[in-house]
C-alpha cells in the first residue's frame, strides 16, 4: 500500500516539487495540499493522511501550534517538518509540539525520499544539522538555572545593589540605615564570596548577571 502524503508549504512551487518527487516512487500517494495552517487542519481531518510535510513558516499560527493541533485531533498521521529554518528554538518547540522527524530543504531529492521512506516504517528522523543544535537546547533546557548572588545574603545583596547604583559607603550606610563599617564590612564579604578583586568588578558583574534589572532602579 502506498504512504498517502499531504504537502503544507505556502509556496506553490514548493509544494509542486515535493508531489513531483513523490510520484516518481511508488511508495508515496500525495492525497492535499494546503498552503496554511489552518488549511493543513482542515485537509488532515478530511483526508486522514498517513503523512504531513509541513513547513514551519507559513501564514496564521505559529508552525509549533499547528503541530500540536494536528498532533491533537489527527494522533494517526506523522509530522515530517520540512523546513528552510535552522533555529535552534523552532526545531526545538517544534518537536517537543509533537513532530515526528525534522528535515531541511537542502537535501538532496533522493535523501529525502529515502528518509520519508524510513519515516513511514515507524522511524523518527531529524536531520544530522539539526539535531547536534536540538541537543545543546535540551541540555539548556534541563541545565539547572543556578543565581550567581545565591551565596550572599539579604543584606550583602543590598549592599552590592546600592554599590552598583555608584553610591559611596556613606550614601549605601544611610539608604540601608546601617554604619559605614558594618558598608564595608558587607562590600569585603561580597567581594571574597563572589571572587572579586575590587569595587569595580563588583559593579560590573551586578549589571551583567542581572541584579539591577530585578531592583529597576539605577539613580
Amino acid at each position: 500500500m502506498k504512504t498517502t502524503v499531504l504537502i503544507a508549504d505556502d509556496h506553490a512551487i514548493v509544494r509542486e516539487g515535493i508531489r513531483s518527487l513523490l510520484e516518481t516512487t511508488d511508495d508515496f500517494e500525495v492525497v492535499g495540499e494546503a498552503s496554511d495552517g489552518q488549511q493543513a487542519v482542515t485537509q488532515t481531518l478530511a483526508r486522514a493522511p498517513a503523512m504531513i510535510i509541513l513547513d514551519l513558516m507559513m501564514p496564521g499560527s505559529s508552525g509549533a501550534s499547528v503541530i500540536a493541533t494536528l498532533t491533537q485531533q489527527c494522533p494517526g498521521s506523522r509530522i515530517v517538518v520540512l523546513s528552510s529554518t535552522e533555529d535552534d528554538d523552532l526545531a526545538f518547540s517544534a518537536i517537543e509540539a509533537g513532530a515526528h522527524s525534522f528535515l531541511v530543504k537542502t537535501m538532496l531529492g533522493d535523501e529525502l525520499i529515502d528518509t520519508l521512506r524510513r519515516v513511514a516504517r515507524g522511524e523518527a528522523v531529524i536531520h544530522p544539522k539539526i539535531a547536534r543544535r536540538v541537543l545543546t537546547v535540551v541540555r539548556r533546557v534541563n541545565t539547572p538555572q543556578v543565581d550567581p548572588f545565591e551565596p550572599l545574603s539579604d543584606r550583602e545583596r543590598a549592599v552590592l545593589q546600592e554599590l552598583a547604583k555608584g553610591r559611596s559607603n556613606n550614601r549605601i550606610a544611610e539608604t540601608l540605615h546601617i554604619s559605614e563599617k558594618t558598608v564595608k564590612t558587607h562590600v569585603s564579604s561580597v567581594l571574597a564570596k563572589l571572587q572579586l578583586g575590587d569595587r569595580t568588578e563588583a559593579v560590573a558583574f551586578a549589571w551583567r548577571e542581572g541584579l539591577m534589572a530585578a531592583d529597576g532602579k539605577s539613580d
